[in-house]
């Protein structure tokens, strides 16, 4: 990836932000995260990716997780940590590195880097959907950003826990997606969008 700034100068093309979050090979790891949504999230981002290199459209920003967990494939140690290779290859303006589900607390700060380059329109896509996707739009709707969440750009897993209450449950990943997006939508976080719609605009 080449990171081309890292500070807020004043960019010369466009004004939305493209932020790619998590798209990185250890979601692979089917045996880690069990059964996953059956869509095509990796290469709708790379086609967003394409779409504003080749349009001018504004800033990329990528996110890459760090985890801080030695048997996450997501740890820095493993090879899981590295960027697909569509996302590691593309023109990105800063790269920011976390450890939690929010974008807006990594290294360097998105939100001091977005503010200093004066760029307010941001769209969303990665993984997962319901864990720093949606973290991310709903603390950016939070800080006053205008976000978009291409949702068939992001993908997420089935999730099983023990929740009091409720006893033991599952929701297939699908679901967890459609209430991500009821979520952003009808709290006011964001809009919903797919790649199709964001890619005419």
């Amino acid at each position: 990836m080449r990171n081309e700034a890292t500070s807020g100068e004043e960019s010369s093309h466009g004004d939305t932000v493209l932020v790619v979050i998590d798209v990185q090979t250890g979601f692979e790891d089917a045996a880690y995260w069990g059964s996953g949504m059956p869509n095509d999230a990796v290469n709708h981002v790379s086609r967003l990716l394409a779409d504003w290199a080749a349009r001018d459209r504004g800033p990329v920003v990528v996110v890459r997780h760090d985890s801080r967990d030695p048997a996450s494939p997501l740890h820095p140690s493993g090879p899981g940590n590295a960027l697909v290779p569509a996302v590691a290859d593309a023109a990105a303006d800063l790269l920011v590195v976390k450890h939690v589900n929010s974008a807006f607390l990594g290294e360097p700060s998105l939100d001091v880097w977005l503010r200093g380059a004066g760029l307010s329109r941001l769209v969303l896509c990665g993984i997962q959907t319901n864990m720093c996707v949606e973290t991310t739009a709903r603390m950016g709707g939070n800080l006053g950003y205008d976000v978009t969440v291409v949702l068939d750009a992001t993908t997420t897993f089935d999730l099983v826990a023990d929740v009091p209450g409720l006893g033991r449950t599952h929701v297939p990943a699908a679901e967890l997606a459609r209430t991500t997006a009821v979520n952003l939508a009808a709290g006011g976080f964001a809009r919903v969008s797919d790649t199709a719609s964001v890619l005419a605009e």
